[in-house]
């Protein structure tokens, strides 16, 4: 077959309007013969301006590569072309299809609207009812082309001539925002046209100034006035612009949203909708006036991943009534997202919809939720045939409860949206135990669920923070199963804005004000080592040196503190620690009485985290601090042995975490002692009846600790265990996501009393990525899976398993069956992509690009 070069992309962008760099690097994937490989490629941009080309750029790279010419400047347009050249050939492809980029304002002064609010007075210590705001304008010519760029101090909605602007949802996001507030840039070319014209926009209160937050929550923290800050760039068919921003000509008005509230839910009466307020020939005489807001544009930043978007649909799977009479809904699947209804019925009757995870007694069940009403309220407009979803608002559910129903059958008129950050999927498994299937689906449902513009603990109850912890045990499974690099590369650039001056990371990103542990901010192990191991997670998944060298001043502030606290002795062993959190042994009003000591669990993320902070080092060609920390990393391996290592290879806390930690961690001092210990693991987890004995901290590493110490059935029979504390107990129960604790649900159905409950939690779902990495057999074995390392290693009593992951190079996939006593094995490596196959009584063999077949033959 003709090689060709195929999806040409930007950054980590799937769609490249309005990106944020006037040099965006540039990816693709090339289509060939097996073991084909690239030896040069050449670049054609072409712009409204100029068109040229590169020259032959002697390279086999292909992900991330540098733009090869002139900067581009503030909103330009530019189509690329890519062409390739294999290795020996003379002559290169065929050039790609022209891949559109666009600049988004890359400049502050290219801003020339100014952020504007309206003009009424409001109680700040009310739930304030949002506005809408619009304007009318002129355009003298016909329109060639029209960009909208965005932003609010709160949430928004856009709308011009009547119609909506974009998909997007709960937009801006959450950001930090004083430091880093993100706009979105909308091609409405087809949205204008010349003479009047109107934009409009809705407001919400969102993570801005909504009550979020624990004990009550808190309001107004960033501002206590929403507001809008928007810019229309024109572009006419004679080369003239015409630019309509947000100023003083807008007026404000109060329109159907009555109560906007991420936790609370949402009220809407339709009767209070200004007919056709949007749109040209609207009489805004009544509205009020704006008042200019202030707002820095050196703060504006672009977008580095998708925004949240509704990305299905589910139907509820059952209908009917309580023990008290009241209307449930059963989803089947616990999901994020908001209830889409439509309705009939007399004007000003209401529906009223509440949302809640579990039931208990027959009934919705909602202490889990603590402060959240979750509740949403639609107040009837009288029309014919009415359908509402909430729009400033998402709630985390699989039951719903409606009061006040209109219209006609329930579960043909009320469908679940799910919403999450829109990112490309990436990643597959599948065995033949249908259990670790549906644990498998578990741990996607929660981190689409959790993954609502930024990393979170939890979608339902009044918290929903960027946890640092959380994430940086997930991330290895996150970056299998989602293209999350964006995404994840914008939220640490908040990690390092709120960090503190010493280099404390906060518990969790962006701040807010917390109670209990969370107050004053304080350093603590695992959850501010996100520092520096997802940014190296997402260099070893996405070959991306640039997160390291954005977050490598974050990073090396962290292990800097963590050496300040530990002094000589290298031992951080002062101070408050989470430590194992939520170990299974903790009481429900202490999840840090965990089985493993804390310090031990701080210790020995300490030498974790100076190593990678080391590797980090190297990468970027910063010799004298890999150096350094590769020392320092070493000392602290010398302490930890020292003071938590007994010389017959036991530890000083003898629990699963203890072991799992060191030996995975590499902390041994010797491969005896490592081994003893592997041992001494594995003898845990079976008096424990293989049922879990790790809270965070162990989690994501027993199985690769047992893997790793030869102990792999014990790994597979703590996999399949199903008694609680299990990861198959949650699938026992009929759990449909990852769990906060193992027993968020007793055995009796009831639900744990801990105020701590939630049913959709990714962190524990971190197995998954030793299910892709040890049961399918497939992990990356240099960045971005440039070179792949294909190792399954089959056992309790699995007759299959396989896994497929869309590497920045193409799909890659393994497959193995068993076959008799032996086993078959079918690989597939992208082209661009080398492998390495390592498979049970077998030399490993080094491939190329291609699909592959192998036997196994039973091992004695």
């Amino acid at each position: 077959m003709p090689t060709t070069v195929q999806a040409v992309t930007f950054e980590h962008l799937p769609q490249a309007l309005g990106i944020g760099t006037p040099v965006p690097r540039i990816s693709w994937k090339t289509k060939a013969e097996p073991g084909w490989t690239q030896q040069a490629y050449e670049v054609s941009v072409t712009t409204s301006a100029d068109a040229w080309t590169s020259e032959r750029i002697a390279s086999g790279d292909s992900v991330l590569v540098p733009w090869p010419g002139q900067p581009l400047g503030s909103a330009q347009r530019a189509e690329v072309r890519i062409r390739v050249w294999g290795a020996g050939e003379e002559e290169p492809t065929e050039w790609s299809l022209a891949a559109p980029v666009e600049t988004g304002l890359l400049d502050a002064s290219d801003w020339t609207a100014t952020a504007v609010s309206p003009g009424w007075d409001e109680d700040p210590d009310a739930d304030r009812r949002p506005p809408l705001l619009r304007r009318s304008f002129m355009l003298p010519r016909p329109v060639v082309s029209a960009r909208l760029y965005v932003t609010a101090h709160g949430l928004y909605e856009m709308e011009i001539n009547g119609a909506r602007v974009g998909d997007d949802a709960l937009s801006p996001g959450w950001t930090v925002y004083g430091k880093r507030l993100r706009y979105y840039t909308y091609d409405v070319t087809d949205h204008v046209e010349q003479g009047e014209n109107a934009i409009g926009a809705w407001l919400g209160d969102g993570w801005f100034r909504g009550r979020i937050g624990f004990q009550g929550g808190h309001a107004n923290i960033y501002g206590e006035k929403l507001a809008l800050l928007a810019q229309l760039q024109v572009t006419h068919d004679d080369g003239s612009t015409t630019v309509v921003g947000t100023d003083g000509g807008w007026k404000a008005a109060f329109g159907p949203i009555l109560l906007s509230s991420l936790y609370k839910g949402e009220s809407y009466d339709a009767r209070q909708l200004p007919q056709g307020w949007s749109s040209p020939g609207f009489d805004d005489g009544g509205w009020q006036s704006v008042v200019g807001v202030e707002r820095d544009p050196r703060t504006l930043v672009a977008p580095e991943g998708p925004p949240v978007r509704c990305t299905g649909e589910v139907r509820p799977v059952r209908v009917w009534e309580s023990p008290s009479g009241k209307t449930l809904l059963d989803f089947g699947q616990n999901l994020v997202g908001k209830l889409r209804v439509t309705v009939q019925g007399e004007e000003g009757a209401v529906v009223t919809l509440r949302h809640a995870e579990v039931l208990q007694d027959g009934e919705l069940y909602t202490r889990p939720l603590r402060g959240a009403d979750a509740t949403d309220a639609y107040t009837l407009g009288g029309g014919e045939t009415e359908t509402w979803e909430p729009r400033f608002t998402i709630h985390g559910f699989r039951y719903a409860e409606i009061t006040g129903w209109r219209g006609g059958n329930v579960a043909e008129n009320v469908v679940a949206c799910v919403y999450h950050t829109d990112m490309e999927r990436t990643g597959w498994f599948e065995c033949s135990n249908a259990d670790l299937n549906r644990l498998h689906d578990n741990v996607l449902w929660s981190m689409k669920g959790n993954f609502v513009d930024i990393p979170t603990d939890c979608p339902q109850r009044d918290e929903r923070l960027g946890w640092t912890g959380d994430i940086q045990v997930f991330a290895p499974t996150a970056s299998f199963l989602y293209d999350c690099s964006g995404m994840l590369a914008s939220w640490l650039k908040d990690v390092a804005a709120e960090q503190l001056p010493d280099g404390t990371v906060p518990w969790y990103v962006p701040v807010i004000p917390g109670g209990n542990y969370w107050s004053p901010i304080r350093p603590g192990a695992v959850w501010g080592d996100v520092a520096v191991l997802t940014p190296w997670i997402l260099y070893e998944r996405f070959n991306d040196a640039k997160i390291l060298a954005d977050q490598y001043e974050s990073a090396k502030a962290w292990v800097d503190l963590i050496d300040r606290l530990a002094g000589s002795g290298h031992l951080w062993n002062t101070g408050f620690q989470l430590g194992d959190w939520l170990d299974p042994t903790a009481p429900p009003e202490d999840p840090t009485q965990a089985m493993t000591d804390k310090h031990l669990v701080a210790t020995a993320y300490f030498a974790w985290s100076a190593r990678h902070l080391a590797k980090s080092a190297a990468v970027l060609g910063k010799t004298d601090d890999e150096l350094r920390y590769l020392e320092l990393s070493r000392a602290v391996e010398v302490a930890f042995a020292r003071e938590y290592i007994h010389g017959d290879g036991r530890m000083t806390s003898d629990a699963q975490t203890a072991y799992a930690l060191a030996i995975a961690f590499g902390l041994f001092p010797d491969d005896d002692a490592r081994q003893r210990a592997g041992r001494r693991l594995a003898r845990l987890v079976h008096d424990g009846g293989n049922r879990i004995g790790t809270g965070f901290a162990g989690t994501p590493v027993v199985s690769d600790a047992l893997t790793a110490a030869g102990e792999l059935e014990t790994a597979y029979n703590l996999l399949l265990e199903k008694e609680c504390p299990s990861w198959l107990y949650a699938v026992a129960q009929g759990g449909t996501t990852i769990w906060e604790r193992w027993d968020s649900m007793l055995p009796d159905g009831s639900i744990n009393p801990g105020e701590m409950t939630s049913f959709n939690h990714y962190a524990l779902g971190a197995v998954a990525d030793w299910m892709h990495r040890v049961v399918a057999g497939i992990a990356p074995l240099e960045p971005g899976y440039r070179r792949i390392l294909f190792r399954p290693q089959p056992g309790g009593g699995l007759t299959s398993a396989s896994a497929r992951h869309e590497t920045p190079y193409g799909m890659a996939s393994i497959a193995w069956q068993r076959n008799g006593a032996g086993y078959t094995v079918e690989i597939e490596v992208p082209t661009g992509a080398t492998a390495r196959v390592e498979l049970p009584g077998q030399e490993p063999r080094d491939v190329g690009s291609g699909t592959f077949d192998y036997s196994v033959a039973p091992v004695s």
